[in-house]
């Protein structure tokens, strides 16, 4: 049998309708003007080849060292590190679910999916304006030295850059993707705050909006002035955690929106503050128990390494928190004559803030009478609000605001230099002097001014754009389950309220 090498003449040219599967697509090409000839098609198949050229460049100018390039030791810590992060990030957002407990256990039943709903959304809206803009704000490149950073819009999550790090020999070189969770889960804490104290009579929408507003622009703008090495850290300014650069920021932005807000109805008769009880103490006090887990997230995660400090920093936050439920406990017992349930819960939480700023530049003794004295703080600061009339639910500014003002502070009073063994005394009161305190004096001070300022005009804009930040009378009357969602959180339930 023979092949014919050509085809014969006059053949007749096969139609598109009429090719079979190999044959399609070169009629289909040929059919394009610009594609009719030999060598169109062969420069047309070195477009393949030139693109796969070009990615195995990119890809080699991206990754230049690669997971398989380290050695051993190099590689087990380079995963200790990140990994340890990602956990640490896990335990943190799971702090929204202690929020949502202690929040909704301490307010009143019709508004429990008001309080859940405001929770669980926050944290999805954080995520989302912080990957836009909030990130690169925080951690971008210097615009104005020391107060102002960006560096375009989302952020590149290319790994190559930890990897050779970690091939120099380095620590703590986390993968961008793992460094953005756990700083977004951070944002999403500050803007979760906000909540508790705005609590039972803001509408959704306005509080939707700020949220995006703090964790987009406020948060980020504040915190890069000491995490990105800005114009507090040159100073010397210490917050390991974040009591200020949080938790201050959160309870200032919710205590502007609390005032703007006005008490819950029934909150105050004649001048003087009335008891409105939680309806169920029982999620509440999981939620504490929550967040108190949630926090060896949040203060040894700030190590931003898997190294032999780690526990240090647990053993800290742990001794805090301790001590501030001790004291809050003894304080509630002397000032109404039976220890306060909602007390025990806060001056656990006080604790746990009053440290996030010094658990790595704090003796384990030091770290348990921080705790101690801010258990004590929360207690008056909560009847100081009442005084003045400012209705805060669940006490969202005495344990955030006001002790991440004490958490701040304090390093200055006695903190030490470091978390190894006989670090020197950087405080008042332990031979450091003056200097130190009135550093973190000066940097609590500036996050509260920022804070009431920018948000004071958020807030202020918001409700003059949508005809007010508070629900109606009636609405509230009735409960913000029902006007704001149409459901309730408990409906085969008679409701006392």
């Amino acid at each position: 049998m023979t092949t014919a090498l050509q085809s014969p003449p006059g053949r007749r040219m096969v139609r598109l309708q009429e090719a079979s599967l190999l044959e399609g697509p070169m009629l289909l090409l040929r059919s394009v003007r610009g594609f009719r000839s030999s060598q169109s098609l062969i420069w047309l198949a070195t477009v393949p080849l030139a693109l796969l050229g070009l990615g195995v460049f990119g890809f080699a100018a991206r990754a230049e060292v690669g997971l398989s390039d380290l050695t051993g030791a190099q590689a087990a810590t380079f995963l200790a590190d990140n990994l340890w992060l990602f956990i640490a990030t896990i335990l943190v957002i799971f702090m929204n679910a202690g929020f949502a407990m202690v929040e909704a256990g301490m307010c009143r039943q019709k508004n429990a999916v008001n309080i859940l709903a405001k929770n669980l959304f926050v944290f999805a809206l954080a995520v989302t304006a912080y990957w836009f803009i909030g990130y690169s704000i925080m951690y971008g490149d210097s615009l104005v030295g020391g107060w102002l950073y960006f560096k375009g819009l989302f952020f590149d999550p290319d790994p190559s850059g930890a990897l050779a790090c970690a091939a120099a020999g380095d620590n703590g070189c986390l993968v961008p993707a793992v460094d953005f969770l756990f700083q977004a889960a951070f944002a999403g804490t500050a803007a979760t705050i906000v909540s508790g104290l705005v609590a039972e009579r803001v509408k959704f929408g306005e509080f939707v909006v700020f949220s995006l507003i703090l964790t987009a622009f406020i948060y980020p703008i504040s915190g890069s002035w000491q995490w990105n090495g800005g114009w507090l850290s040159e100073l010397g300014f210490i917050d390991f955690a974040g009591s200020s650069i949080v938790h201050s920021v959160g309870g200032w932005a919710g205590l502007v929106g609390a005032m703007l807000l006005g008490p819950r109805i029934g909150k105050f008769v004649d001048g003087k503050a009335q008891a409105m009880p939680g309806h169920n103490m029982a999620i509440a006090t999981l939620g504490a128990l929550v967040l108190w887990i949630g926090w060896y997230g949040f203060n040894p995660g700030s190590e931003l390494a898997m190294d032999q400090y780690v526990a240090y920093v647990a053993v800290t936050t742990t001794l805090a928190a301790a001590g501030g439920a001790i004291a809050a406990t003894v304080v509630s017992t002397l000032t109404s004559g039976k220890p306060d349930l909602t007390m025990i819960i806060n001056g656990i939480l006080a604790g746990l803030v009053s440290i996030t700023a010094g658990c790595g530049n704090m003796t384990l003794t030091g770290s348990w009478l921080a705790g101690f004295v801010g258990g004590v703080i929360v207690v008056f600061a909560v009847s100081t609000l009442d005084s003045a009339g400012i209705d805060d639910p669940v006490g969202a500014f005495s344990v955030h605001g006001v002790c991440g003002i004490w958490g701040t502070v304090v390093i200055g009073l006695w903190g030490v230099d470091g978390m190894d063994p006989g670090a020197a005394g950087i405080g008042l009161f332990n031979g450091g002097g003056l200097s130190v305190l009135l550093i973190q004096a000066l940097g609590a001070a500036a996050y509260a001014i920022w804070t009431v300022i920018t948000c004071w005009i958020a807030w202020s804009v918001i409700g003059g754009f949508f005809g007010g930040i508070r629900v109606s009378e009636a609405e509230e009357i009735q409960g913000l389950d029902i006007g704001e969602h149409g459901m309730e959180a408990y409906p085969d339930f008679a409701s006392s309220n």
